[in-house]
């Protein structure tokens, strides 16, 4: 078309119409920026959490967040999620550092109408989605603690509604369930020795001191089924556990912060103190995550700062079949020692792996199971969105 066809605009008249383009790109730019943090507010608080949520709940700030089931944005407690369907497959989602339960949904930069693994596991697989949101910035332990109380609130509540228990975790929130599963197996052991005790005195067991799904050998206690409590642990519950980017052995990038923090302060001037300071303020969660400390005693412990801290090793549940699912952010062309170390950009597949917990599968316990997949091309977030990871979730959850 040359310049002389009558249907082209003139030239004055494109110039004008670039110049205005050109005038609207701020507004435009901004229009962007408006909707992004509209659909992002909901981030704010769970980031700032993650950052300083530990502080927060030590002064009972109101916007330390509380760990929860959530729907339609909103806490929901157990009592109020009314779950009806019997014995249905029920798949716990829980978000990692700084995230909240909307990963598991939905995102700005979907495609309209898209959704992510919980409603699609829960159309497609026909199973049971919730969702949970915590503080990030509390100590792993502690959230695992307050893990188990919830899931053991769940399960008490709605024994005949949950089925199969599966728990799906991204980065942190594999930590937790883990943590969670070590004070649930602590919790289990003292009330069997318990029970033992009172055998020995004597004393018929409780109600409330029994599992519904355990039948001691004993001849003393084959009981009525009147006396059966109908409440039930959830690990008696729990058939797999889905780790998604999950730094079992610690994170390297944390470890590189506490090192930089500990240089700066021996170097002792007025300037690297303050940074090392301002380096160490950040959350008792992120500080975890550097072994990925999952019980109270090693943080606690008196030399929890050294380079090489104490950590008690949590070793995966009995009768529970383990996913791994990692990344490979850096493309195959790069070394092999380096890919390894940097895995998903955040989360090294080693530590993903979990070489120290899952690493001897002789050492596994009994029923114990671990599979593991690995995820080319794929970085941290991209974990949340990739559909080989959903079309494995749907395989084996």
């Amino acid at each position: 078309m040359s310049d002389s066809d009558p249907n082209q605009p003139s030239r004055f008249r494109r110039a004008l119409g670039a110049v205005g383009r050109a005038a609207l790109l701020p507004v435009r730019g901004a229009s962007y920026l408006v909707r992004s943090g509209r659909a992002h507010q909901h981030f704010f608080l769970p980031v700032l959490n993650g950052a300083l949520g530990d502080q927060l709940a030590a002064r009972y700030d109101p916007r330390a967040i509380r760990m929860s089931f959530r729907r339609g944005g909103h806490d929901v407690a157990v009592a109020d999620l009314r779950l009806s369907e019997p014995h249905q497959k029920t798949v716990v989602f829980v978000h990692g550092l700084m995230g909240d339960e909307h990963i598991w949904q939905t995102g700005f930069q979907d495609e309209p109408g898209s959704r992510r693994y919980g409603p699609r596991l829960a159309e497609e697989a026909h199973v049971r989605s919730l969702y949970l949101r915590f503080n990030s910035g509390l100590h792993l332990s502690e959230n695992g603690r307050e893990l188990s109380r919830l899931l053991t609130e769940l399960v008490e509540t709605y024994p005949d509604a949950v089925g199969a228990l599966v728990l799906v975790g991204h980065s942190m929130g594999g930590l937790i369930i883990r943590s969670a599963g070590h004070y649930a197996s602590l919790n289990e052991k003292l009330k069997i020795k318990k029970e033992e005790s009172d055998i020995n005195a004597g004393q018929v067991p409780s109600k409330d001191e029994l599992f519904s799904d355990r039948v001691p050998d004993d001849p003393f206690l084959i009981f009525n089924s009147q006396f059966l409590i109908n409440k039930a642990s959830w690990l008696a519950h729990l058939r797999s556990i889905f780790l998604l980017g999950t730094p079992n052995d610690g994170s390297w990038l944390e470890q590189n912060s506490h090192l930089t923090a500990r240089l700066l302060h021996r170097i002792n001037l007025f300037p690297t103190r303050f940074l090392s300071k301002a380096l160490n303020q950040r959350s008792n969660g992120i500080k975890d995550l550097r072994y990925s400390i999952l019980v109270d005693e090693d943080w606690q412990d008196a030399h929890a700062d050294d380079l090489t801290p104490p950590r008690t090793a949590v070793p995966p549940l009995p009768g529970v079949q383990y996913h791994i699912l990692m990344g490979a952010w850096l493309h195959t062309s790069r070394p092999s020692a380096l890919r390894e170390y940097f895995g998903d950009g955040l989360v090294g597949q080693g530590s993903a792996r979990g070489h120290a917990t899952f690493g001897d599968e002789a050492s596994l316990p009994a029923g114990a199971n671990v599979r593991t997949a690995v995820f080319s091309q794929q970085h941290h977030g991209g974990l949340l969105t990739h559909p080989e990871v959903f079309q494995y979730l749907k395989q084996w959850a």
